[in-house]
């Protein structure tokens, strides 16, 4: 994949952070509650490090300190490491009474006390809870998941750790948490990021039931996931603690169990993060000895080094696409692109001689997806200039309400971070002159857009809006490189870039806009963008949306051009087009450069957003 280090963020590195570990989930466990022993963990090791068509699982991560059957002994993965020289990533349990804490804070002690130094060098680090701030979510409440804990314990106890660390052998080893990448973004929780070293996110399209999330679209929602959580980590290591596809089991919505479909989602996903980024599989072995459904186990109820499918990387999905920018797990501190939604129909009128675009009329998309595992929702309604607004969604689905103006809306998108409005700050709105177009919206669906109220949605992020969930650039200089997912808006006389957009059933009947936010240098914190040359930039809606692997020769046709803006100039909202929502549609948009324009930006929400986005009103 092409690197763009324009907006890479140095940071001082311990050798754990620096070094790509590569492993599966290890519970404390078998289906029949009996504990895994040492002889267990180091069977389960050792398979993993020589399964058939694989190379480099020689980490494990564990859930818990404490030996299943014991109330404060350590685990025995801990010799079984040692013994077969695997590198941990250990886990303390949290969402329970202090004295359970207290008991796993005597285990990891006890530990560090009789391993030390012998075991230093194979600890990854220490991931103090999982999935604790989801647990007490809307969503995991609704899905009576376990008890949660508040993000304030959550750090309380991230410290307690690292102070339980300190003066020992471990000392320094990063001290994390894990969760679902919606709770990272809601901002109630950024505590827990600025007290970690590190952060684990999990992440399961198959999960996805309230949303189209079949195989097809696995890849996509997946790296949507991640790409959230990068985006508000500010720059710390973003590790994948837990994904994957499950070999046997219930269709989820569209999701279908089946070892053809594990075998796809371990492609397009795991053979472009192995080696990249630090990544544990969910898993190794999870049938034994009765299989859960859903099962995700690689291997069967037989512990065996042949797995249920082939786990060969070929060249066709290898790591060189991933969707990082760097090679480094600890160097991915690019922010993320997200989720989004957009105009279809009537004209927007013009209000500006600056710029001129087409009104979008009818049109269909395919089938709009939501980020990886846990999903987000839409963001929340219009506030206060300077106040955050956010809602969150999570692993599985469920309808969130929000406002807009004076509607109440229901929405199933994976759009909703933590945002920061730009009332009040010194933006030009610029609406695009109105044109006419016509044509069917990307990928399959069919169907005209409703017609809209009125003219246009706001050109800034105060109320509802979208994201873009995949942004491709393509280069027609070289027609059949593909540079994969990026972060970054790149436009050039050679290079134009995709945005993929998914629009929420909620959408049906209200007005979408497509808008470009193009802030003052001086406005931006968390983003940059270099800018050369004279022209504009034209916005195209395509036939179909963009995959990972999309380039120049097989990017999809036009279906018609919306809108485009002549003369770019900092400081402009720009309204591209204005109508009805393409409502349960993934559509994709082109942005090309007119004349001599460069143009490479960060794309971001806050504060002072840049990049394309849709509003919803």
């Amino acid at each position: 994949m092409r690197t763009f280090n324009l907006f890479a963020i140095t940071a001082s590195l311990t050798t754990a952070y620096a070094q790509v570990f590569q492993g599966f989930n290890y519970g404390s466990v078998f289906t029949n509650s009996a504990p895994v022993t040492q002889q267990d963990f180091e069977n389960e090791f050792n398979t993993a490090k020589q399964l058939q068509g694989t190379s480099g699982f020689t980490s494990a991560r564990l859930f818990t300190m404490i030996q299943a059957g014991t109330t404060n002994s350590f685990t025995q993965a801990i010799p079984a490491a040692q013994v077969t020289n695997t590198h941990l990533l250990l886990g303390i349990f949290l969402s329970s009474t202090d004295e359970a804490f207290n008991n796993e804070l005597t285990a990891l002690r006890s530990a560090v006390a009789q391993y030390g130094q012998a075991l230093a060098d194979l600890i990854i680090g220490i991931s103090v809870g999982s999935e604790d701030l989801y647990r007490i979510s809307p969503i995991g409440i609704e899905n009576k998941s376990n008890p949660g804990e508040e993000p304030d314990a959550v750090v309380r106890r991230i410290n307690a750790v690292r102070a339980a660390l300190a003066g020992t052998a471990w000392s320094g080893k990063p001290v994390g948490h894990v969760d679902t990448w919606t709770a990272y973004v809601n901002a109630s929780n950024s505590a827990v990021i600025e007290a970690s070293d590190f952060i684990g996110t999990d992440a399961y399209p198959y999960f996805q039931n309230t949303m189209p999330n079949s195989i097809d679209n696995g890849a996509s929602l997946f790296f949507e996931a991640y790409n959230a959580t990068v985006a508000v980590a500010g720059g710390k290591p973003v590790w994948i603690t837990e994904t994957g596809w499950p070999v046997s089991g219930p269709t989820s919505n569209q999701a279908v169990a089946s070892l053809a479909n594990a075998k796809t989602y371990w492609d397009q996903v795991g053979c472009r993060v192995f080696g990249q980024i630090t990544t544990f599989w969910y898993t190794l072995q999870d049938a034994y000895p009765d299989t859960p459904s859903p099962s995700f186990g690689v291997v069967g109820t037989t512990l065996s080094n042949t797995p249920l499918y082939d786990l060969s990387c070929g060249t066709s999905s290898s790591s060189s696409k991933t969707p990082s920018s760097t090679s480094s797990s600890a160097a991915i501190s690019s922010r993320a692109v997200v989720a989004s939604t957009e105009p279809t129909q009537s004209q927007s009128s013009a209000t500006t001689p600056a710029s001129s675009a087409s009104a979008e009329n009818g049109g269909s998309g395919s089938t709009s997806s939501t980020s990886g595992a846990p999903v987000q929702s839409a963001p929340a309604s219009p506030v206060a200039s300077t106040k955050t607004i956010l809602t969150y969604t999570t692993l599985t689905t469920c309808p969130v309400t929000y406002t807009s103006g004076a509607q109440t809306l229901t929405s199933f998108t994976t759009s909703a971070v933590a945002v920061t409005s730009t009332h009040g700050s010194t933006f030009a709105t610029v609406t695009t002159s109105a044109g006419s177009g016509s044509g069917s919206g990307s990928g399959s669906g069919s169907g005209s857009a409703p017609a809209p109220t009125s003219s246009s949605c706001p050109a800034d992020l105060s109320g509802a809006f979208e994201y873009p969930h995949l942004i491709i650039p393509v280069d027609k200089s070289h027609p059949d490189t593909a540079a994969g997912t990026s972060y970054n808006g790149i436009v050039s006389p050679t290079v134009s870039s995709i945005f993929n957009f998914d629009y929420p059933a909620s959408t049906e009947g209200h007005l979408c806009s497509l808008v470009f936010l193009f802030p003052n240098k001086d406005s931006l914190q968390t983003s940059d963008y270099t800018l050369s040359g004279t022209g504009g930039l034209s916005f195209a809606r395509l036939v179909g949306p963009a995959l990972a692997d999309t380039t120049f020769n097989n990017q999809p046709a036009v279906n018609v051009t919306v809108g485009s803006v002549p003369d770019l100039q900092a400081g402009n909202n720009y309204v591209i087009a204005s109508g009805g929502c393409f409502a349960g549609k993934r559509v994709a948009y082109e942005v090309s450069a007119t004349g001599s324009l460069a143009l490479n930006y960060f794309q971001d929400y806050n504060p002072a957003p840049i990049g394309l986005y849709i509003t919803v009103c």
